[in-house]
């Protein structure tokens, strides 16, 4: 049996109908504390999803670390998507004093600013989720960005090995490394490797399979 009674919708509609009035601006703004006020009670809290809002597309900016790569074929692909299906997943973001920074969806976020069309429907707002408070290390906001990246089979080997040195000096141990970005020993390895700074090699332990690699390219360039 529902308990949406007569009583509460009564309550409800009337509420609406003060929200129809209002501009663009306050109402989405409205209707975003709304839905803070049912998240704030609601038995999925824990999860982004259940919190979807609107906010300006100004105030929504690109991270300096993703290392996903879109061809313009599919960048064209992704506008057409979402002109004709629309906006199916919020951009995933991290809230900070003054923006969100994107932590997936670098490429939602960019065809909605850029698409003519798509920004004129949507009245210049983004649709984001802000991800848990206790994932706002800048560490592990890049390793969310490469799961949600690698997930969907689409990242950049040359920008991936600048990310593992980049967690490497924040004192994330390969293991962890490994673990958080879904890499087995020897890719953490060879992405330490393309960095080229010898010293994160010292006392490292190279697999069979490695060393077996590097001995093939040697003879190779013997060759």
């Amino acid at each position: 049996m529902s308990l949406f009674n007569n009583a509460i919708e009564e309550r409800a509609q009337k509420l609406f109908k003060e929200i129809e009035l209002l501009d663009l601006d306050s109402k989405v703004d409205v209707i975003n504390q709304l839905k803070i006020m049912l998240h704030d009670i609601s038995p999925m809290k824990d999860e982004p999803v259940d919190l979807v809002l609107w906010v300006k597309q100004d105030y929504v900016i690109a991270n300096d670390y993703n290392p996903n790569s879109v061809a313009p074929p599919e960048m064209k692909l992704l506008e057409l998507s979402i002109l004709e299906d629309g906006y199916t997943q919020p951009i995933v973001t991290f809230k900070n004093e003054s923006a969100r920074e994107v932590v997936d969806g670098f490429h939602r976020n960019r065809v909605g600013k850029e698409s003519k069309e798509i920004n004129k429907r949507i009245n210049g707002y983004l649709p984001v989720v802000t991800i848990n408070h206790n994932r706002e290390d800048k560490g592990d906001r890049i390793a969310a960005t490469i799961r949600h990246n690698r997930a969907r089979g689409k990242h950049k080997v040359d920008a991936m090995s600048d990310i593992v040195l980049d967690l490497k000096r924040r004192n994330w141990s390969d293991e962890k490394i490994g673990r958080q970005l879904g890499m087995d020993a020897d890719e953490v390895l060879r992405l330490t490797q393309i960095t080229g700074i010898a010293e994160m090699f010292t006392n490292k332990e190279f697999s069979q399979a490695w060393e077996a690699e590097i001995l093939q390219e040697d003879q190779t360039q013997i060759i």
